[in-house]
């Protein structure tokens, strides 16, 4: 029976709508998520806001200024009507670590509010980290690049698979593994998309790229959708293997590309198989930390 219900309404994202909804009934009550929820009896607490700090866990670096002066200007008028979600801190006694709320109790400081409401969990870091995230699809989409570090964390640090982590979010395997894939394009690359200057799409076009900061820049500078940057990254590619050799065709047929990609999805990482004679070669995969490096090593090894 549980095969037929939408994962996106199952497990800890489904716990998150009853908690956001004041709804009294839970699916996916296994969780440990909606354990806790459930535990919680969604009571609400208020606390001193000086009581409440930032976590580490947050997967949102950037918050947008217009969107926060908004909801700043909404409290003042209607004071904060959905409570902030926290656990007790592991630092301080009496104080509290926010897991999902950080725009509100940004916004509430703003609106110099001394008390604000709260509902207080037990969580592990996984479980804070998870509820974290999904708060933040669910309410204000996070950019690419927070959404892909969120996933990789989990990915790396928590032990989860792809399958899994897709089950969980309510997000398909490939939509993560290609998010996941976009921490392998340069630093630069990375800041335009995290600004909003390039798009998933064009991004996802400039992964098998030779030069992507390079593509990048000149793809910003002339405004180019995302088709026109397909085809820019195609010519070039093109480009590039003809002028390595014009006596020989090196560029990659098809069976040799669709492997690259089965690889990369399977490992998160970009990956490049380079073959002269098609029956011997070398495969290059591409990490940006020692993270990936080790959490590559483990897939191997096992």
């Amino acid at each position: 029976m549980d095969s037929k219900i939408d994962p996106k309404k199952r497990g800890l994202g489904r716990g998150l709508n009853a908690l956001f909804e004041d709804e009294e009934g839970y699916a996916g009550a296994d969780h440990p998520v909606n354990a806790a929820l459930k535990a919680s009896g969604h009571k609400r607490q208020t606390v001193n806001i000086e009581l409440l700090g930032q976590s580490p866990l947050q997967p949102r670096k950037l918050f947008e200024q217009e969107a926060l002066d908004e909801l700043t200007e909404s409290i003042k008028a209607h004071g904060l009507l959905q409570p902030i979600i926290v656990r007790a801190s592991k630092i301080e006694d009496g104080h509290f670590e926010i897991i999902a709320g950080e725009r509100r109790w940004r916004a509430s400081q703003k609106a110099q509010l001394h008390d604000v409401p709260v509902i207080i969990l037990e969580l592990s870091d996984i479980e804070a980290l998870e509820i974290a995230l999904i708060e933040n699809l669910q309410r204000e989409d996070l950019n690419p690049v927070d959404e892909a570090m969120g996933y990789q964390r989990l990915l790396e640090e928590y032990g989860h698979t792809q399958e899994k982590l897709a089950q969980t979010l309510g997000k398909s395997r490939s939509h993560v593994a290609n998010m996941v894939r976009l921490l392998a394009l340069p630093d630069v690359v990375l800041a335009f998309l995290e600004r909003g200057d390039l798009s998933t799409g064009h991004a996802r076009a400039l992964i098998t790229a030779k030069d992507p900061e390079s593509l990048a820049k000149q793809v910003v500078s002339s405004g180019f959708n995302v088709r026109q940057t397909e085809k820019l990254a195609q010519e070039l590619h093109g480009h590039s293997k003809k002028t390595k050799s014009s006596s020989k065709k090196s560029v990659k047929d098809v069976d040799t590309i669709a492997l690259e990609e089965n690889i990369s999805t399977a490992l998160g990482l970009r990956v490049s198989i380079d073959s002269k004679n098609g029956r011997a070669g070398k495969v290059l995969i591409y990490f940006k930390s020692l993270d990936q490096l080790d959490d590559l090593l483990k897939k191997l090894i096992a």
